[in-house]
């Protein structure tokens, strides 16, 4: 199967006259790819979420739910490392729309098969498989970005296509609404985003590229102009998976500092953005109407919030991603406060926590992951990418699932606040130890 992700073999040079042209035209249409091809991913992440209402009604507990939903981060942490290894040494082209359609096929099963969701064992099982494909799909995008754009544009661009997650995640509400009007079935959570997301996964293999060097076309850093500090051919060089694995992540103190910070990010992104159509539902009376268009702002309110971040960390912070992580942490936590503390009866103030949240949680996601891709080669950036998620999602996502549910089980939502709380102070203690330490470009 490997094989199949082979990378593209180089071309040769197009005429010097050319590459300002053929840059500037496949650079739009390679971003259109990453972007579009990656808001597919999220069709597919977190609509389980917005099935865990019926699938109570159905008589499985929060605890069982949050067990089998856990599946997508255990999968999808291991995935990321492990298939960002792979990306490393693939053809993004291939690699990116191919877990795509393995994720879509999945959904596809869960929405029209009955057995799909006829047990907790059958449920995790599923999940897990679509977990792990889920994670064929930051890696592969991360190795585009720094092969495709130079360090010095590096920060906007990964800000901008950071936003494709609330692009995604935020359309999984809507189309809920949309299967349930059309079709008057809630498994239509699984489907409708399954079949949107197979177009989109046509649509990122017609418009992704490998390297520039794979188009004829010179290392961006030459078309730049912009040469990191101690960069030589060797970087264009593909490395071994004992110098990426081992020189570059296991020995990287900075990587190891926000890896941590990412778990506890993570436990709060995920046990806020999981659990809201059930908490809303329980604890503050919101019909599934009104859920579901929170669940869709939640998402897109992170889209201004992570541009907003990227430009801060550029400009005001002067490239502190550590800084600036502290400061949005430290008012997630005043917006998480709110969203417990306020009453039932006050669904405005609830709709306002919440994308306050969701404005500011994605900030911090965006700059952990752009600092994994600061960290290293671009050579190694899938697997910086991946060891930073393996992280997220093996601990704080997992957490977010079951340990979250099952805390809600046996102490209400009062010690699942509290949990969550808790998570916001540890990312901000573990996002200081990196304060005013910026890594050397690579």
């Amino acid at each position: 199967m490997f094989a199949l992700f082979r990378p593209a073999p180089h071309q040769p040079a197009v005429p010097a006259e050319q590459v300002d042209r053929d840059y500037r035209r496949l650079r739009w249409q390679i971003f259109a790819g990453i972007f579009i091809g990656y808001a597919g991913y999220y069709l597919l992440r977190k609509n389980f979420s917005l099935a865990m209402p019926y699938l109570i009604d159905e008589g499985y507990s929060r605890g069982q739910l949050g067990l089998a939903m856990s599946a997508i981060a255990i999968a999808y942490g291991l995935s990321k490392f492990i298939m960002g290894l792979v990306s490393d040494r693939s053809n993004p082209r291939v690699f990116l729309p191919f877990g795509l359609l393995v994720s879509a096929g999945v959904m596809l099963l869960m929405g029209f098969s009955h057995w799909a969701t006829s047990s907790v064992a059958i449920m995790f099982v599923l999940l897990f498989i679509n977990g792990w494909a889920q994670g064929m799909g930051w890696p592969p995008s991360g190795r585009t970005m720094v092969h495709w754009w130079s360090q010095k544009e590096r920060g906007s661009v990964v800000s901008v296509w950071n936003v494709a997650h609330n692009v995604g995640g935020g359309l999984i509400g809507p189309l809920f609404l949309l299967g349930l009007f059309w079709f008057a079935d809630w498994r239509s959570a699984f489907y409708l985003p399954a079949f949107v997301a197979i177009a989109v996964a046509l649509f990122a293999y017609v418009c992704m590229r490998d390297t520039p060097q794979s188009c004829g076309l010179p290392p961006v850093e030459q078309y730049k102009n912009d040469y990191p500090e101690g960069y030589n051919e060797q970087h264009e060089q593909e490395l071994s998976a004992k110098e990426i694995f081992v020189t570059y992540v296991l020995r990287n103190k900075l990587l190891w500092y926000i890896a941590l910070a990412n778990v506890f990010v993570y436990l709060l992104r995920y046990g806020v953005l999981d659990w809201a159509p059930t908490y809303l539902k329980e604890a503050k009376g919101f019909t599934v109407d009104k859920s579901s268009w929170a669940y869709f702002l939640y998402e897109w309110a992170g889209i201004p919030g992570t541009l907003l971040c990227g430009w801060l960390s550029d400009k005001l912070f002067k490239g502190n991603r550590g800084a600036t992580g502290v400061v949005f942490m430290l008012l997630v936590t005043v917006g998480t406060l709110v969203y417990w503390l306020n009453p039932a009866g006050n669904p405005s103030v609830d709709m306002a926590a919440l994308i306050m949240i969701g404005f500011l949680i994605y900030g911090p996601v965006m700059l952990i992951g752009l600092q994994a891709l600061e960290l290293v080669p671009k050579k190694a950036a899938g697997t910086a990418a991946g060891f930073t998620g393996l992280f997220g999602y093996l601990g704080g996502s997992v957490a977010a699932s079951a340990l979250v549910g099952y805390t809600v089980d046996h102490f209400g939502w009062d010690g699942g606040f509290k949990l969550m709380l808790g998570a916001c102070v540890l990312a901000i203690l573990c996002l200081s130890l990196t304060l005013g330490k910026k890594p050397a470009a690579t």
